[in-house]
């Protein structure tokens, strides 16, 4: 069984209770394959992607990879839909719902408006979303509070991607360091806040671990086009910046591409991006795989629930960081561990937006 943590706030809103699930996977959401043989289920869901892509190598590719994994795992049948352009949103509910899913999942932030409408026009229909509080707007009144007819088919899937920003952004300022510089940099996609929360936790550690140090922060207002997030990084390098942290999606490839050509380091987001650039520090990773799979397996078992978020941090494994490069020093990653552990307790208090 797994604890969801309650009481995290997102910047837009204060989120309220937060359900228990059975998890029934390890600590990946449902990775790995099953060796015994699955029952199929008569439940469908249906998984819209945001304008990323399935083909994105972060965000939304690894919340297919939950939708995948609770196929092989639950039985149940699996409905991905892809969004090319913010144009799709709709279209792709209407056909989840026209398959006859029982559940659908909108990957994003973006998708919060198309998601309220169709729970709302089909009450008897589950929706999840991901990187959003049920606690703010469109589902909730201004002091958070749940509407009435959202308290039984919607669910946020939230993620305090501020934790694991901290843990990369311990890793950035004393690599910086070690160059002799007092700057790094990041480069964000669209300014919404599950880009900033990520931004600032990175922030908040790298002024912690070298104070006043430099943190340039640029957005390339794009999820998808690489030479637009290559662009900014070039120009934080030319500002200065040693280390780059991407919070872009497939974009932010062009980032950890930047730091190769100029000779410095790279830091991957949403899934270990190690293998997506030659000099990858670490990534900050976030396991939307596992979000997707625990809400499919709460709704396929009649636990879904409604008017609450799912929360993922570093204490329940939902938040992480990924392979570290053999440059770093096993000193650094003893600091790193020290501030997880802090960060674990409640010690350490790490914002969840620029300011």
């Amino acid at each position: 069984m797994r604890a969801w943590r309650r009481g995290f706030v997102l910047p837009l809103a204060a989120v309220g209770a937060v359900a228990l699930v059975a998890a029934g996977c390890g600590g990946g959401g449902g990775g790995g394959s099953s060796t015994t043989t699955t029952q199929k289920s008569s439940f469908k869901t249906a998984l819209v992607s945001d304008i990323g892509k399935f083909t994105d190598k972060g965000f939304n590719e690894n919340q297919l990879k939950g939708l995948n994994d609770a196929k092989a795992k639950l039985g149940v049948s699996g409905i991905p839909l892809q969004s090319n352009s913010t144009s799709d949103y709709a279209p792709n509910f209407n056909t989840a719902i026209r398959k006859g899913a029982k559940l659908v999942i909108a990957a994003g932030f973006l998708l919060a408006p198309t998601e309220a409408t169709y729970a709302k026009k089909f009450p008897k229909i589950d929706f999840a979303i991901t990187d959003y509080t049920v606690h703010t707007s469109p589902f909730a009144d201004k002091k958070g509070n749940v509407l009435p007819q959202f308290q039984k088919n919607v669910e946020g899937l939230t993620y305090m991607a501020n934790e694991s920003g901290c843990l990369v952004g311990v890793r950035a300022a004393k690599m910086a360091q070690k160059m002799g510089s007092n700057t790094v940099g990041a480069v964000g996609g669209i300014k919404i806040p599950p880009v900033d929360i990520w931004i600032a936790g990175y922030k908040y550690c790298v002024d912690k671990v070298v104070p006043g140090m430099k943190v340039l922060i640029q957005y390339s207002n794009d999820f998808v086009a690489t030479d637009k997030c290559q662009n900014v990084a070039q120009n934080e390098i030319g500002q200065g910046a040693k280390v780059l942290f991407q919070v872009a999606g497939g974009c932010g490839l062009g980032v950890l591409k930047a730091a190769d050509a100029a000779h410095l380091w790279g830091i991957g987001v949403d899934v270990d991006q190690y293998n997506d650039a030659s000099r990858v520090l670490t990534s900050g990773v976030k396991r939307v795989d596992t979000g997707v799979y625990d809400a499919i397996q709460q709704a396929e078992s009649g636990h879904f629930k409604g008017g609450q978020d799912l929360v993922f941090d570093l204490k329940n494994n939902g938040m992480g960081v990924g392979k570290i490069n053999p440059a770093v020093p096993q000193s650094w990653i003893t600091l790193m561990n020290k501030y997880k552990q802090q960060i674990i307790s409640g010690q350490l208090k790490v914002p969840t937006s620029l300011g």
